[in-house]
């Protein structure tokens, strides 16, 4: 039975192939150099204080349509003003209804390093989201193999991009300490499943206790309790939040506020 990252990286390939008709590297390069607004997103999660990386999307494969009158733009000030150190900008086209244009879109409206939140199968999309204005790119091990990360991995350091590779297992985040430039973020949820448990942070964070660069907990997370609870078992202080925000913005930008200010 085909699972869903399956799915999203089987359509994957035929959206990339339509912008290798539109754009060489050649011309992506040329963009890339006339870019003056790039940030250092790893530089913003190596502090000593609890980071979180706030996602702008319109919907998931998980949620469905999680925001009807979608502006990325409003979102990302909101997220700015609540105390967000990154945005994460979804851009995957099919099911989470994204654009890369959103992220050039989001870097006008603030002074934020930005994520490009997709599905890395081939070296060309590193030109492809830099020219877009991306700050850093992801690399989920569950969705390609060794081979392809690492040529994604290097052209990104190349071109002075902070990556984050994505675990789900023991064995991904033995292989993920390879990476040593790296963050590294520990998926909850199961993308083959669609589930969350914070369970898998706790247990992979002790495989990764060596690693040099920042950890990243990634969804499932709701609350500033839960923020509190998982600092205080791991230390891990970098927390990627989407959903649990964005289906209230408004009334969830509080609890954005609050976890910002927790101390670790």
């Amino acid at each position: 039975m085909t699972n869903i990252l399956e799915k999203i990286i089987f359509d994957k390939k035929t959206t990339l192939e339509k912008y290798k008709k539109t754009f060489t590297i050649e011309d992506l390069k040329k963009k890339i150099s006339s870019c003056k607004n790039y940030l250092n997103f790893k530089d913003k999660l190596n502090r000593n204080e609890v980071s979180v990386i706030a996602e702008i999307k319109k919907a998931s494969p998980s949620a469905g349509v999680i925001i009807e009158n979608y502006d990325p733009k409003k979102i990302a000030k909101q997220y700015l003003n609540s105390g967000a150190s990154c945005l994460s900008v979804l851009t995957e086209e099919n099911y989470f209804k994204g654009k890369l244009e959103h992220i050039e879109e989001v870097k006008r409206e603030v002074k934020l390093p930005v994520l490009c939140k997709d599905f890395f199968i081939d070296p060309y999309q590193v030109y492809l989201a830099k020219s877009f204005g991306a700050d850093a790119i992801l690399i989920i091990l569950a969705a390609i193999n060794e081979k392809t990360a690492k040529e994604i991995y290097n052209v990104a350091e190349e071109l002075n991009m902070s990556t984050i590779v994505e675990i789900h297992v023991e064995e991904e985040a033995k292989k993920a300490l390879d990476y040593k430039n790296a963050i590294i973020g520990i998926n909850n949820r199961n993308l083959k499943t669609l589930k969350t448990d914070i369970k898998t942070t706790y247990d992979l964070h002790k495989v990764l206790v060596k690693h040099s660069g920042p950890l990243v907990c990634e969804s499932g997370i709701k609350s500033e309790k839960e923020v509190e609870e998982i600092l205080k078992k791991t230390n891990i202080n970098n927390f990627l939040i989407g959903e649990s925000l964005l289906k209230d913005l408004d009334k969830n930008s509080s609890i954005l506020k609050r976890i910002a200010k927790i101390a670790p």
